[in-house]
């Protein structure tokens, strides 16, 4: 079942079409004009337009369409004696054309037909970005299904979009979607991390500058928006950036101008920007430390990535995912998480997210010899140690540090191994893919065996 939207200056036919389409399911959102039709594009899956309407034309409002979504199906209706300008249309990109007086049965199967079709097309430009980005997109759950949705409809769109979400929730890889499927995926993506530049460096490495602008400035140097023309710059953790910033950022957006450091004259770029951020910007706004004009240029369009404790159905296809990752990268044959495995895993909250989630699945496949990973290999309290200093302080906020939770697997496994092997040296090291003397050396040091 499909949302279609509906396009005629005719009242009669747009309450004929939606009875007919909401009988067999369909839902319908439904304009008198192109221009109406064109505010009304988000999330419909097919598009219904008469082609004779004043003031644009169902050919002028395809046209339209096809530049914000070239997957978008649009179908034609005509008046007898219109079949030649409907072809036309057809050699325009239109999917199909019915006549009036139309029959119910004819449009319900022409519509059904072009959403499959949009699906197909969708798919296939999935698959294409996949394949480009080298990694698949694995999620279970409908709020990431509609995410992706929505980023496939906006990768076509060369719109400014601000991508929002918590460290880890894989801001980064939704910005290389929308530009691996947009007319600009042949050109450059290049990324500026505005938390990592200092502020009076930052103006220099977006906008570049002259020779002599500075002490040390020995030559003229491009910045991160002349590297990315044609082509994509992303912003990540924009929320960073310098105030001292921000207005140039807004006027390279608002004109497409930017004007190196020390010189005088301003150059012409064609770049569409993608901004990421963990903050709230409005928030930031409203403390002055965000200025609220930048804020609108960005969020022209902006998508929020739920954090994975708000999908706890993505977790076990995510995990399944990076342990067949980490087996290829790491040389195992068979590595299988066992249902209570998965389960634990779905419990955990997850502060770190996707990116706390695959960080403890390649720690499970690197310290695995193969076959099933079981469910105590995983510690629903174990969190990740960001500061080294908190590991060697053991600081108990932070929980278990990497080495204990390390120890805490290695002492289980053997011991699990040991026990299998009937308390067999030489067999437990051939399981476990070690040496004898290796081994003994871990069995003296937790206390096995004796």
């Amino acid at each position: 079942m499909g949302k279609i939207l509906l396009v005629d200056d005719d009242p009669a036919v747009l309450f004929t079409l939606e009875e007919m389409l909401h009988d067999h399911g369909h839902r319908t959102v439904s304009a008198s004009s192109g221009a109406e039709a064109l505010k009304s594009l988000s999330e419909v899956d097919a598009v219904l337009t008469d082609l004779q309407m004043p003031a644009m034309t169902g050919l002028e409002l395809l046209t339209s369409i096809h530049e914000q979504d070239a997957t978008l199906p649009v179908i034609l209706l005509t008046a007898h004696g219109s079949e030649k300008a409907a072809v036309a249309a057809m050699k325009a990109g239109a999917y199909d054309y019915l006549t009036k007086p139309f029959l119910v049965d004819e449009v319900v199967i022409v519509v059904e037909r072009a959403i499959e079709s949009r699906e197909l097309r969708v798919a296939n430009r999935r698959l294409t970005v996949e394949q480009t980005l080298g990694q698949r997109m694995v999620h279970d759950s409908a709020v990431m299904r509609h995410l992706l949705d929505s980023v496939e409809r906006l990768a076509a769109r060369d719109v400014t979009v601000l991508v929002r979400g918590e460290t880890g929730t894989g801001k980064e890889l939704i910005a290389s979607l929308l530009h691996a499927g947009s007319r600009r995926a042949k050109q450059r993506l290049v990324r500026f991390n505005c938390a990592a530049i200092p502020d009076e460096l930052a103006e220099s490495e977006l906008f570049g500058h002259a020779k002599g602008a500075f002490t040390g400035a020995q030559g003229a140097r491009l910045g991160f928006f002349a590297e990315a023309d044609g082509g994509t710059l992303v912003l990540d953790e924009v929320g960073e950036l310098a105030t001292s910033v921000q207005g140039k950022l807004l006027r390279a957006l608002q004109d497409g101008e930017i004007q190196p450091v020390g010189s005088g004259r301003t150059e012409r770029v064609d770049v569409r920007v993608i901004a990421t951020t963990n903050r709230d910007l409005l928030s930031e706004v409203k403390a002055g430390r965000f200025r609220e004009d930048l804020y609108y240029r960005l969020a022209v369009v902006e998508l929020i990535i739920p954090p994975l404790r708000e999908r706890r159905c993505d977790i076990p296809a995510l995990a399944e995912e990076f342990a067949r990752r980490y087996a290829r990268k790491f040389g195992l044959d068979d590595l299988r998480l066992s249902p209570e495995l998965l389960a634990r895993l779905s419990e955990a909250n997850w502060p770190g997210n996707v990116r706390q989630l695959e960080n403890s699945i390649a720690r499970l496949a690197a310290l695995s010899s193969g076959g099933v990973i079981p469910g105590t290999a995983f510690d629903l309290s174990a969190r990740p140690v960001d500061n080294p200093a908190d590991e060697e302080a053991g600081n108990s906020e932070v929980g278990p540090s990497l080495r204990e939770q390390v120890e805490a697997f290695e002492r289980n496994l053997i011991a699990r191994v040991f026990a299998a092997a009937g308390g067999n040296q030489s067999e437990t090291a051939r399981r476990l893919g070690t040496t004898r003397p290796t081994l003994q050396e871990r069995l003296k040091k937790y206390g096995i065996g004796r």
